[in-house]
Parts: structure tokens; C-alpha cells; sequence
């Protein structure tokens, strides 16, 4: 079985693109996340992806596969806990909302918005991972971090979104898988 950086070497070569410098490999099974540069392993997170099976389809909930760019970052200099409608700031901290708007994942701290860059696997049609909204960011569940939780966004710790925000680019690649 290839590892990681194979894979993200041989779809970049399928795709004529140039593999990016720093890449961000999630592990769906192990809920982790692994922030390689140059090939070097950086940093190591734990992370909770979706609560149902990993799915590149609209409507799905799902966690999607395979390789993507950051093609946003939303929320520089936001204090941690910040909460976010819309990619916008509410001006508010989690904990200062009452238990009930508590109950879901919000979105916090920082936004990497992502990109599909498979056609028909992730970009486009009813796969693209962009027009479904699927971002890594900050959650106010932090003690469920590790668990599957999200409705296929890539959940992290607050302070570890703006270590790993302020680390990466736009630009910078995904790989989503087992």
C-alpha cells in the first residue's frame, strides 16, 4: 500500500499538477492530521471528521476523499472560540452563547476553506467539496475532538486551527483518505 505522500505524488502527476510544498494528510480512520513540509512530517493533530461515512456526494454529511488545495483562510486575528456564520465573525465566543445554540458543532477560531481538485471525484457536479462548504476549523466540542462528530467538515482543537492557520497557504494540499 502506497503511503500518503505516494498517493499525493501520483494523483498530483494524474492531474499535471505540481505536488505542493506543504501538505496536510487526513487519516479518516485514525482521526488525525499530519502537516508535512517539504516531505518532512511538522506536526501531528487529532481530529474529529464526520459522524457518517466518509462521502464526496452533496447532502451527503460525509467527509470528503481524495486530494484538495486550501483555497480560503478565513479568521485572522480572531481570538480563539470566535464564532463564525457565513465565513463572517458573529463578534461572539462560544461560551458567551446560552446551552441550546451550544448544541451543534459551530464553526470557530479559523476557516481553511477547501477545494477539490479531482474532477468527478471532488470538483464539480454534485461532488465539489467547495460548494458543499467543507472546511477544517475550530469547534466549541473540543472534548469530543478524536471522536467522529462533524457534518463532514474537519474539526480541530481552537489553538491547534491557528497554530496549523498561520503554518499553511492558500494553495496548500489536502489529502483526505483511510
Amino acid at each position: 500500500m502506497d503511503s500518503p505522500l505516494e498517493t499525493v505524488t501520483q494523483t498530483c502527476t494524474r492531474l499535471g499538477i505540481k505536488p505542493a510544498e506543504r501538505l496536510l494528510v487526513v487519516r479518516l480512520g485514525a482521526q488525525t492530521l499530519q502537516f508535512f513540509r517539504a516531505g518532512t512530517l511538522a506536526h501531528a493533530y487529532t481530529v474529529s471528521t464526520s459522524l457518517r461515512p466518509p462521502s464526496n456526494v452533496k447532502n451527503s454529511l460525509g467527509t470528503p476523499r481524495g486530494l484538495h488545495e486550501i483555497a480560503e483562510r478565513i479568521g485572522a486575528g480572531q481570538p480563539p472560540g470566535m464564532v463564525f456564520k457565513g465565513r463572517v465573525s458573529t463578534g461572539h465566543h462560544f461560551r458567551e452563547l446560552s446551552d441550546e445554540e451550544n448544541q451543534p458543532n459551530l464553526i470557530t477560531t479559523r476557516i481553511l476553506w477547501l477545494r477539490g481538485l479531482e474532477p468527478g471525484v471532488n470538483q464539480g457536479g454534485e461532488v465539489d467539496t467547495h460548494s458543499r462548504y467543507i472546511y477544517l476549523h475550530g469547534t466549541n466540542h473540543e472534548d469530543k475532538i478524536g471522536q467522529p462528530v462533524s457534518a463532514g467538515c474537519v474539526l480541530l482543537r481552537n489553538l491547534d486551527i491557528i497554530e496549523l492557520y498561520d503554518e499553511v497557504r492558500a494553495g496548500d494540499q489536502v489529502w483526505i483518505g483511510e
